[in-house]
């Protein structure tokens, strides 16, 4: 029976080794970990995941690693996206093969594809598997932007039930929900307490990397228990931490707080680079401030 998605879902970061080798043990520790926090989903392979940066071996190992780890006990969609519609459609096989409870798949992200071929792109995925998909919108990396109107019309296809939704025009989720209707659930990509109250039933999220029980409440308290005022407030408090990884820092600065929390789970790949020593600084005073290495602990 096909799972319902909603809530905070982690787009979680790949850990490495000293020796920038993927390091599975530690994966299956965070995985775990996260799941014991109370996260309401995983998403292993997106943009958090350098996922462009990882071979074919790498990506099925994390994909196999998070799957088997989780166990059930929260929905895994795996990353899926790729330039080529037929090799997107094999990733998306692939996960299949492997357990996934569903795929978030971008655009593909260099030919810029006009809005018919992104409809055929997404209409060819889907028709090649039983997954629910999460359409993916990032016009930031992406090079393409799925509006409201291109949403509705990909929000037909039969398989495209989710979509992230990532920029920070929260009157797209607004937007959304009025044209797609029903046949499109809305999760934010970097608003989430903005989005819930627009009426998204989720968030993939960054900082939930770093505050996987936080992040969740927020959510919990606005969709579950109609304490919206004590959502922002929880919100407001946690903004500095969402805020530093959800720019250009967003897995350099996740990796660097989760390094200070006592979580070894290496440097980013090239071409980025380790955090300069004053933003490592920065993650570490967040780190202090939060307790979020006592929280670890615990």
């Amino acid at each position: 029976m096909q799972k319902t998605f909603r809530g905070v879902y982690t787009v979680m970061i790949t850990p490495f080794d000293k020796a920038g080798r993927l390091d599975v043990e530690t994966l299956k520790a965070f995985t775990d970990w996260q799941v014991r926090e109370g996260i309401h989903g995983l998403i292993p392979l997106g943009s958090t995941g350098e996922f462009l940066s990882l071979s074919e071996e790498e990506r099925v190992e994390v994909a196999r690693t998070v799957i088997e780890t989780a166990a059930g006990r929260v929905p895994v969609l795996i990353g899926t996206g790729a330039e080529d519609t037929r090799e997107a459609v094999r990733l998306t096989r692939q996960a299949e093969e492997l357990g996934a409870d569903g795929v978030m798949i971008i655009p593909p992200f260099y030919s810029t594809p006009t809005d018919d071929e992104l409809v055929h792109h997404y209409r060819t995925i889907a028709a090649a598997t039983k997954l629910p998909i999460m359409v993916y919108n990032n016009p930031a990396t992406a090079n393409v932007d799925l509006k409201p109107d291109l949403v509705a019309r990909i929000a037909e296809i039969e398989g495209c039930d989710y979509i992230k939704e990532s920029t920070l025009e929260v009157t797209r989720v607004r937007d959304i929900i009025r044209k797609a209707g029903r046949n499109m659930t809305v999760f934010g990509g970097i608003l989430g307490f903005e989005s819930f109250v627009e009426g998204a039933e989720g968030w993939v999220a960054v900082a939930s990397n770093v505050a996987p029980r936080q992040m969740a409440r927020i959510f919990e308290l606005v969709k579950d228990e109609n304490r919206v005022p004590e959502a922002h407030r929880l919100y407001l408090e946690w903004l500095p931490l969402i805020e530093a990884v959800g720019g250009h820092l967003y897995v350099g600065g996740t990796k660097a707080l989760l390094g200070h929390m006592g979580f070894a789970v290496g440097e980013p790949r090239p071409p980025r680079l380790p955090l300069p020593a004053a933003d490592d600084a920065r993650m570490k005073a967040l780190v202090d401030h939060f307790g979020l290495a006592r929280a670890l602990a615990a």
